[in-house]
């Protein structure tokens, strides 16, 4: 299909994109998908948010993100927040294998530019960067917009925010907790002594508005972001046919 001027000129122009997902395949996966779709002259892949936020900090500043919500040092959208806030002009499109309704309409309140599930198809991939080129947010086939925010969706925002705030050994620590692991045991994967872990347990559940881990578990839990979610070698594949 032939654009007209008028159409072209309103296509963002992505020549540089950040992928971040810690699986290597898919990883690798989209930045082949989006070079092909977009010719980008720039393709840089981070496997965690620390990595993405270091590539960040040397003054690479991307035209597109694409963002894996389940990273190994990020609990829920605290991730997704810490990039938006990093870079609030910059579309964020979230690919995530947690693709229910409540999780992708708090992110679109939260300013994502879209969100694919991470089992969807070449096809969907496609249109989902085409849509955001052209400066539309793109949600999957099925999904069902809430009449109101629910109190679980408003909870995973608040909580979300509350965890983007802490430092990434806290983020760690919580996450640890979280599998329940006790203080010695977090300081012996940590490397830390245990008073440390202690100090920064005291300094989180302070963030977090807590009195003991047991409650910052929970809180954490019953928000929704703590759910695991590996994607397959074949959904990983799928992408490159």
């Amino acid at each position: 299909m032939i654009r007209s001027k008028k159409e072209t000129q309103s296509l963002a122009v992505i020549n540089s994109i950040l992928v971040i997902d810690d699986h290597p395949l898919y990883c690798d996966a989209l930045a082949s998908t989006i070079e092909r779709i977009f010719e980008a002259k720039t393709v840089r892949k981070a496997a965690s948010l620390n990595e993405a936020m270091r590539i960040i900090r040397s003054k690479f500043l991307p035209d597109l993100v694409m963002l894996d919500l389940k990273l190994p040092d990020v609990t829920g959208i605290s991730g997704f927040l810490k990039i938006k806030n990093k870079m609030p002009d910059v579309p964020v499109l979230v690919i995530s294998a947690e693709s229910s309704d409540a999780t992708m309409q708090t992110l679109i309140n939260a300013g994502a530019a879209g969100f694919v599930p991470k089992d969807a198809s070449h096809k969907i991939l496609q249109k989902a960067l085409m849509d955001v080129r052209e400066g539309r947010r793109f949600l999957p086939p099925g999904y069902n917009h809430p009449a109101r925010p629910s109190r679980n969706e408003v909870g995973i925002h608040q909580m979300a925010k509350k965890i983007a705030n802490l430092t990434p050994q806290q983020s760690r620590i919580i996450k640890l907790i979280c599998a329940g692991k006790q203080n010695k045991q977090i300081a012996y994967e940590m490397c830390l002594a245990e008073a440390t872990v202690k100090a920064h347990i005291t300094a989180l559940l302070r963030r977090l508005g807590v009195n003991n881990r047991t409650q910052a578990a929970v809180l954490v839990k019953s928000a929704g972001l703590d759910h695991p979610s590996d994607i397959s070698e074949e959904d990983a594949r799928a992408l490159l046919s």
